[in-house]
């Protein structure tokens, strides 16, 4: 695993051995900057200078990513010790302990944010309905900027993570209940779908928070 472009492009990125973190691949971390800078609603300006906060942040790559490209601080919320592990010798690396900060707790229990964040990057684990609960909560905690950009990373099966505040436009059909079952109640946090890809296993989607 390594930082693929900007300033640390090549820089190879510690990871902790095990199953409990899943580190973004190569790839689809390729295909998140891809999108961020080539869409119609992204481009450089997107990350130069950004505040970006990395939840569930493993190994920090995500975060780490977007400093390289151009971000200008970037928070880690990670509570596995041995991702911390990881995380912090990654950060020590890339030489950027003066343009980061590691937060060593349940992200779903956030601190209070110095200031709000234009980017968010949340790859938890699957299925376990995570990211609206986190948004809201970071919400809660001042950590998200109006118009912010959040990518959130879920298994490919799930249901879109966050309820839909344009759900006539992006034209996404309502989860489905199962035979004798009631529809799940829908996420408590909403966001504006800019985009969606599949890759593999994982599912992207890139909202607008705030707007």
């Amino acid at each position: 695993m390594r930082i693929i472009a900007g300033a640390r492009k090549g820089r190879m990125l510690a990871a902790p051995s095990g199953t409990t973190t899943r580190p973004t691949a190569d790839r689809v971390r390729q295909a998140v900057f891809d999108i961020l800078l080539h869409a119609p609603w992204g481009g450089p300006d997107l990350l130069n200078g950004a505040r970006v906060l990395d939840a569930f942040a493993g190994t920090g790559a995500l975060g780490l990513e977007a400093l390289s490209r151009g971000a200008d601080y970037a928070t880690f919320f990670e509570k596995d010790r041995p991702a911390l592990t990881a995380l912090r010798a990654n950060i020590a690396g890339c030489r950027w302990e003066d343009r980061s900060k590691v937060i060593p707790r349940d992200v779903t229990k956030p601190t209070h944010a110095p200031a709000p964040c234009s980017l968010l990057f949340l790859d938890p684990p699957y299925r376990q309905d995570l990211p609206a609960r986190t948004l809201a909560a970071l919400d809660a905690q001042g950590w998200i900027a109006p118009g912010a950009i959040a990518v959130i990373e879920t298994a490919a099966q799930e249901p879109l993570p966050l309820r839909l505040e344009n759900a006539e436009e992006a034209d996404v059909p309502p989860p489905a209940a199962g035979e004798g079952e009631e529809a799940p109640p829908p996420p408590v946090y909403a966001g504006t779908l800019l985009a969606e890809r599949k890759h593999g296993a994982a599912r992207l989607t890139l909202w607008q928070l705030k707007a």
